[in-house]
């Protein structure tokens, strides 16, 4: 009879368990992802462009146990309701307040704010409006200094300034296929790291019916957060926040300087440059999960553990 193994001295680890909700805002529904213990130090969570909370997938299940995590999908994008455009403005004035209702409406009074892409803009006018319920806050590839737009922004500028006429070169430049599997890809050499399916699956969601209209109306507004810049780096000069800066050396959406532009605003802000492109967490989930637990950590007074590497 063949011998039986030994049996495990230890138990196996336990994925955490992640939750998918959704909560009326302002009427209409606004869908999110939640994990850990609601009595935890909260995270709240801000995608970016064209993706959703699902970004955030690894961060939940690495973070969870420590922290309690949240990732809402902004209307139009996921799993949230897409509003017609004629009835509901996209603008990142309206995503912003609409957030801030968002965490009303769950009940988050503070949090570490964490912002990538999009989530910079919407971020930082939430940050404005309610400056006591930011404990820290951590930049993932996301823009708050007009350099930081770089080169690949001349055909988004031109829209800005005539959009009638520069639409299409507009929709070509930011929603095609190409695009939108380049700035998962970025310049890494190494593109057998990457599943497919993450720029696919975006493809499809801007190939649905209606998207094309609302991620028009929300890039031309992204205009006006150029504008908001200096009130956004006047804020850290002065407040001086907790303030972790996490890049993708692979990035090409951004100026790759952006980092340390932060870090002139802010002195005391930790910058790292992590192995992945401008959606970071395809690639580099474990270090940006350990980068974060740190940081979350410190800032709270906390000895982090020492991390090897």
């Amino acid at each position: 009879m063949p011998s039986q193994p030994p049996a495990p001295t230890t138990q196996p680890a336990v994925e955490p368990r992640v939750f998918y909700r959704a909560v009326e805002v302002n009427g209409g529904s606004i869908f999110y992802s939640e994990a850990g213990r609601k009595d935890a130090p909260t995270l709240l969570l801000l995608h970016g462009f064209p993706s959703s909370s699902r970004m955030f997938q690894p961060l939940l299940l690495r973070l969870a146990d420590r922290y309690h995590l949240v990732a809402p999908d902004y209307p139009g994008f996921g799993h949230s309701e897409w509003p017609n455009p004629k009835q509901f403005a996209y603008t990142f004035d309206h995503i912003a307040a609409t957030m801030v209702g968002f965490t009303g409406a769950i009940g988050l009074t503070s949090y570490t704010l964490y912002m990538q892409d999009y989530g910079g803009p919407v971020g930082f006018r939430m940050i404005l409006a309610h400056p006591e319920r930011v404990e820290a806050l951590i930049v993932q590839d996301a823009v708050a200094h007009n350099e930081g737009l770089g080169a690949n922004w001349k055909t988004r500028r031109a829209f800005w300034a005539d959009r009638a006429t520069n639409e299409s070169a507009l929709r070509a430049n930011l929603i095609s296929l190409a695009a939108t599997r380049t700035r998962h890809v970025g310049s890494d050499p190494n593109v057998d790291r990457y599943d497919p399916d993450l720029w696919t699956d975006e493809f499809a969601f801007l190939s649905q019916p209606g998207q094309s209209q609302i991620q028009s109306d929300m890039f031309y507004d992204y205009r006006t957060n150029v504008d908001a810049y200096p009130k956004w780096q006047a804020w850290m000069r002065e407040k001086q926040p907790h303030l972790l800066v996490i890049w993708g050396k692979y990035e090409l959406s951004f100026d790759p300087g952006e980092p340390e532009r932060y870090r002139k605003d802010v002195p005391n802000a930790e910058v790292h440059l992590v192995d992945g492109g401008h959606f970071a967490l395809d690639t580099a989930a474990d270090d940006i999960a350990g980068f974060v637990r740190d940081f979350v950590d410190s800032s709270r007074g906390e000895l982090p553990a020492r991390r090897a590497g």
